[in-house]
């Protein structure tokens, strides 16, 4: 092999060794898709001029870097070979099996999906771009670790995107901002996702990206020497609680998030606290609450500020202990504590599993199990994305629905049972409710957040513990539109309000079973109510109790065929003195 070829698939294998030692069959593998590859796109060169090998080796040491098996990466060498060379499908499944041949064929058909594509009608823009959406989502239930090449093969096109036109630029970033940088933060790739969405501020806002990287550096070095001292500080205490940290460094705000942030805080650098972190990265999941009990000790914390995402993780999979804390001289500090396995988790999610199965992969790998993949339990959004893209036919909806339901900030509510529900930023009960099952957001009458009642409109906030109080005759108010925030809640009540609207059509009588304390002038003060409604009473029966304690019924069929006029009806009634109860069905 020549010394050059040699020397770069030598690092290759230093990248996957970092992890794991490699069997002499997994070397051969990857050896036989180096020189394929190398091969195939030997005279083609690149925008940037630099030759088109580069892109694939690059991409398949991003997959080695997050620890994936080695058909992935042998397929990250080949994943352009089928599209852009004369080695082509069939060969490729000869050469390498059905395996490598599934995934370069997923990466290759996920390669002529274009998110936002030539000038054409804007009906036909919107259904092109829905079906590849859909095309994708299909990928990602599929094989998830065709995904996986997809995204190291969009961040290094992403780094080398200067050589491509401006036009270009701005079409591919906002394409990887509003699909591939969501997408890679659902999969739990945090680094990954924070990484994207730097690189896309650069080219869609060049002015603020250049004023950011002009104003922060200063700052930026400032808060580190700061926190280099606090260093020293926080290893003395954890030494004399006998704990080692495996590592002690800085984590520094995206350019993207922190530009977010310092809009909502009139652009003043001197109150963003989090503009670097401290992260501790301890042995055990022991050592991480010693550490934050430790932390606690020598700086006192802000309250409200404590997170523990180890008991309660986020959906995608996302654990840590975060505290904020009045640290040396009094400065707000934020303070991560987690365990090494965590950190490598928070930074390449769902990848990561990956990399802790791989004590097995070479066993597996020679058993002819080569198919590792992460724990379904981890990745059960992924199911719930491709049943719930089904249920819209609207190309415009469906696209508008994955931005907002799937693929915007996210926030994370916990029910009584301690399942952790994630929405999106902005969500609502009734959004919670329905998350939950479709017959709780149906039947939803009110919802307790923390122990408290709080309207239906509330804003659920991350951490909201939230109880969602059920009628078994109420239905969907169409009001709830207004303010019910994800798509697929919106859907729901809109089909029950068709339903409800047909049945109301058919059935123009409304029965009312009104449970009150018995006095005098109490059917003379229901009716009135009932006719200040401009409702026509039909019958009224006077049920007597079973035994003399018991509260009276009064049946009432009225002539009414509006359901929202029906609420507000039987809302004014319940304001009647002696009122206990009313129960209404449509006949």
């Amino acid at each position: 092999m020549h010394d050059f070829k040699k020397a770069t698939f030598e690092n290759l294998i230093k990248t996957i060794e970092y992890r794991r030692k490699l069997p002499d069959i997994e070397i051969e593998l990857l050896q036989k898709a180096f020189l394929t590859a190398q091969k195939a796109h030997e005279p083609q060169k690149r925008s940037s001029g630099e030759p088109y090998f580069n892109h694939v080796f690059q991409t398949a040491i991003k997959l080695a870097e997050w620890g994936l098996d080695t058909s992935t990466i042998s397929a990250g060498l080949l994943h352009d070979t089928v599209e852009d060379t004369s080695y082509k499908l069939e060969a490729l499944k000869k050469d390498f099996g059905d395996e490598i041949a599934f995934l370069v064929n997923g990466v290759t058909k996920l390669g002529h999906l274009k998110y936002r594509t030539s000038p054409q009608t804007e009906k036909e823009r919107m259904e092109q771009a829905a079906e590849n959406l859909r095309k994708m989502i299909l990928a990602i239930s599929e094989d998830l670790r065709v995904v996986f090449i997809k995204l190291a093969d969009r961040l290094h096109n992403m780094k080398t995107l200067g050589a491509v036109p401006p036009q270009k630029q701005k079409r591919i970033a906002l394409e990887t901002l509003e699909i591939y940088a969501p997408l890679a933060y659902r999969l739990g790739m945090q680094g990954l996702s924070g990484e994207l969405e730097d690189i896309t501020f650069m080219y869609l806002h060049p002015e603020e990206y250049r004023w950011m990287t002009e104003h922060v550096k200063e700052q930026y070095d400032e808060r580190v020497q700061y926190l280099e001292a606090v260093e020293i500080l926080l290893r003395e205490a954890l030494k004399k609680a006998g704990i080692t940290p495996v590592k002690i460094d800085y984590r520094a705000k995206r350019i993207s998030s922190l530009y977010k942030k310092l809009l909502r805080a009139n652009m003043s650098l001197e109150q963003i606290y989090d503009l670097v972190a401290l992260r501790v990265i301890v042995n055990t999941i022991e050592d991480c609450y010693t550490a934050l009990g430790i932390v606690h000790q020598i700086w006192p914390p802000l309250p409200g500020r404590i997170k523990d995402y180890i008991a309660l993780p986020k959906p995608n999979g996302y654990k840590s202990l975060h505290t904020t804390v009045f640290c040396e001289d009094k400065k707000i500090t934020e303070i991560q504590i987690r365990t090494l396995q965590m950190h490598e988790e928070a930074e390449n999610g769902i990848a990561a599993h990956w990399a802790y199965s791989q004590a097995k992969t070479s066993k597996n790998f020679m058993e002819g199990n080569k198919n590792v993949t992460a724990n379904q339990a981890d990745i059960a959004w992924v199911q719930q994305l491709r049943n719930w893209q089904k249920d819209f036919t609207d190309p415009e909806e469906f696209l508008h629905s994955l931005k907002i339901d799937f693929f915007k900030h996210r926030v994370f509510a916990i029910t009584p049972k301690g399942e952790v529900i994630d929405l999106p930023a902005g969500s609502t009960p009734i959004d919670f409710a329905y998350q939950i099952h479709s017959e709780i957001g149906d039947h939803c009458v009110g919802a307790k957040v923390n122990d408290k009642m709080v309207s239906l409109d509330y804003q659920i906030q991350s951490g909201d513990l939230v109880d969602i109080l059920v009628q078994k005759n109420k239905k969907p108010s169409e009001s709830w539109l207004q303010f019910a925030k994800t798509a697929s809640a919106k859907s729901k009540i809109r089909t029950n309000l068709k339903k409800e609207t047909s049945f109301m059509r058919k059935a123009r009588q409304l029965e009312l079973r009104i449970t009150a304390a018995d006095r005098v002038g109490l059917i003379k003060d229901l009716s009135a109510v009932i006719s200040r409604a401009r409702v026509n009473i039909l019958n009224l029966t006077h049920i007597s109790p079973a035994q003399k304690t018991s509260f009276p019924i009064i049946k009432i069929i009225c002539d009414i065929d509006n359901r929202e006029k029906t609420e507000k009806l039987i809302l004014k009634l319940k304001g009647v003195t002696g009122v206990k109860e009313i129960h209404h069905q449509m006949i």
